[in-house]
């Protein structure tokens, strides 16, 4: 994020001073300071990998949205269906004490154990193989040596890499006895997400979703991060169409054998965020929590196919 030096000094006045634990009524929970983050793990040499995996940077130049045939529909299909299969998994064993350090070791475990790479992994340089993001982290939180909190509010964003393609989704989890606050936030934004996905079939136009999205988050009193999008996706992590979870102007519509995904970020708060030193970790200027919801959708001949479902 660039910024001026004014401007970066006075957001970082805003985190300090939250930090010290003094915030507007959102609710009960504790805002999240990052942690100590281990080494990088490596992928064994017999999984497939994508592009970026040595580099950090993918190769793929994609310029407009793809129109998939029937096989690379299929391969989409297996590899967010495998995505949807660990997170629900990963859901499941979310716990007080628990370390975001130790939910991204059992992604990596279980992406390997299925012969898939972890896609986040040195994608862009980030260091782990699942984002993981609570509280008032509003994106791309880092795994690291955190134990989760009672009351905590945790969103596990998990894409594969598997026979070439990528499966995208996430979902946000209630760790322990959360708030009503929190709890009514976490509802809102899956609700978002259902709604915008019922927006899509051919013909319509990728706009309609941010439109479906905010006039739906405002009603249910919550705010939207607008910095964050969905994307095209494919046998690459990222390219187009962009998804944006707010009112805009993109052009396009959607064809049968696109595949998007719809990841909206709600909040309590305002919409400023800022990126921590690590380049990655995105938390809310005014320490409010958000959540987030994502699903990897496939446009259909009348509709739209949620592909990140559980097997």
């Amino acid at each position: 994020m660039n910024t001026s030096s004014s401007r970066a000094f006075s957001v970082t006045r805003v985190r300090n001073f939250f930090w010290n634990k003094t915030k507007p009524d959102f609710g009960k929970y504790a805002i999240v300071k990052p942690g100590k983050v281990s080494p990088r793990r490596f992928v064994p040499e017999h999984i497939v990998k994508p592009s970026y995996y040595l580099t950090g940077e993918p190769v793929e130049k994609i310029d407009r949205p793809e129109v998939k045939n029937q096989l690379q529909i299929n391969r989409m299909r297996d590899s967010c269906r495998l995505a949807a299969d660990i997170l629900e998994k990963i859901g499941k064993n979310i716990k007080v004490g628990q370390t975001t350090e130790e939910i991204d070791v059992a992604v990596f475990d279980a992406c390997v154990k299925c012969g898939a790479y972890p896609s986040p992994l040195n994608y862009k340089h980030f260091p782990k193989s699942v984002c993981t993001s609570v509280n008032n982290v509003a994106c791309h939180g880092i795994p690291d040596d955190r134990p989760l909190e009672n009351g905590d509010i945790i969103n596990v964003d998990i894409t594969v890499f598997h026979n070439g393609y990528h499966g995208d989704c996430s979902k946000t989890f209630l760790v322990g006895d959360v708030d009503r606050e929190g709890r009514e936030l976490v509802e809102a934004t899956e609700t978002c997400l259902n709604e915008a996905v019922e927006v899509c079939k051919p013909g319509r136009y990728f706009r309609e979703i941010g439109a479906c999205i905010q006039g739906t988050a405002h009603q249910l009193g919550f705010g939207i991060i607008p910095a964050f999008i969905g994307h095209g996706i494919g046998h690459y992590f990222h390219g187009p169409p962009d998804i944006y979870h707010f009112r805009n102007d993109y052009p396009g519509v959607m064809e049968f054998g696109m595949t998007f995904t719809i990841e909206p970020v709600l909040t309590q708060g305002g919409e400023m965020v800022e990126i921590l030193e690590d380049n990655w970790t995105a938390v809310t200027c005014d320490s409010a929590r958000t959540a987030q919801f994502e699903h990897t959708v496939l446009i259909t001949e009348s509709g739209a196919e949620i592909l990140t479902l559980p097997s």
